[in-house]
């Protein structure tokens, strides 16, 4: 029995009583269900729903107060409509930092003497960033933020943008201290691939969002790793002296609020996100201004699919006391 099959049946006891349903929001309910493929017994689907309704009703609210300018960003309605917060934050995020650290030997970052960095930088303008993935019901974020930096330090090694895997990363790394989708670090990840001398490439080993035998092989490897190096903890402006200067990172942040979960657009800031209490890996691909309201944001990849967020992405606030712990678990990989 899965997680979220696990989760579902604490949530239907017996004896509880059935939800009061707005049967306004029957045939947009019934649309919903149809756009995600969602299927359920009569039981599940009337809690399924309450849950939804729940969900639609803070959307709505936020956006309203969106409006007034009480918030910086917008939310919406998404695949993870039908989901409790508890369930979300243990399907979908997996970076768990205390559990599977590993005593590797790291370099840590040292800021470039004179050099002045750019206003904003974008390093999917420069080919260093492929297209958003999805990791589907799988704790793997963590193999996700190791590709897609190496997939970037790759890139400006070679000047080719190859696709690397994630399962491979899922299924191999485990004696490094990951757990396939049950989370894991990059870091180790990136000393997987460097002990490996190598990974392969997406299109050789495909993902399958789930745990499995470790089929590396050699002659499909498509990058390799001689080291890593971490930014210093919390610090922001060391963090975009990396990402100005070197290329893509990995970060790790608190993802796991509603607001996260049903992030649309706009600057994202909660003041509830923690700079500490981190549960979800991202790529960082650059960072910017917002030209109407000065808001300064990172450009953020997340591995949930084109359809969440703004395509893929999130802007999340930036020079706001380390905002959701986006620069305390920072890395990336030397090629």
């Amino acid at each position: 029995m899965n997680l979220y099959v696990c989760l579902t049946c604490l949530c239907l006891g017996d004896s509880a009583a059935a939800p009061q349903l707005d049967w306004t929001l029957e045939a947009k309910w019934h649309q919903w269900k149809s756009q995600h493929r969602r299927g359920y017994g009569a039981t599940e689907d009337q809690w399924r729903r309450a849950m939804w309704e729940k969900n639609l009703r803070m959307i709505e609210l936020h956006n309203q107060e969106y409006n007034t300018g009480k918030h910086s960003f917008q939310m919406e309605m998404n695949k993870f409509g039908d989901m409790t917060n508890e369930e979300f934050r243990q399907v979908m995020n997996g970076f768990r930092q205390n559990t599977f650290q590993k005593k590797y030997k790291r370099t840590l970052f040292h800021e470039p003497h004179f050099v002045q960095i750019p206003e904003s930088v974008d390093w999917r303008d420069k080919g260093y960033v492929t297209p958003v993935k999805n990791q589907g019901r799988c704790g793997s974020c963590w193999a996700f933020g190791a590709t897609g930096s190496l997939e970037g330090q790759w890139f400006r090694k070679t000047g080719k943008l190859v696709s690397l895997s994630e399962q491979n990363l899922i299924d191999c790394s485990r004696n490094d201290g990951n757990r396939g989708c049950n989370g894991g670090l990059v870091d180790n990840a990136f000393e997987y691939v460097k002990k490996n001398g190598g990974i392969d490439t997406e299109e050789s080993y495909p993902y399958a969002a789930m745990n499995g035998y470790c089929r590396y092989q050699p002659e499909n490897s498509g990058a390799n790793v001689t080291g890593y190096v971490d930014i210093p903890s919390g610090q922001e402006m060391e963090l975009a002296e990396a990402v100005a200067t070197v290329g893509p990172i990995s970060v790790a942040v608190d993802a796991g609020h509603a607001s996260f979960q049903f992030y649309r657009s706009g600057v994202y800031y909660d003041p509830l996100c923690s700079s500490e209490q981190l549960d979800h890996v991202m790529l960082l691909v650059g960072y910017g201004d917002d030209e109407d309201t000065g808001k300064k944001y990172w450009i953020v990849k997340n591995s949930w699919g084109d359809q969440w967020g703004d395509n893929g992405y999130i802007l999340m606030a930036r020079e706001e006391s380390n905002h959701c712990g986006i620069a305390t678990a920072a890395s990336y990989p030397e090629v």
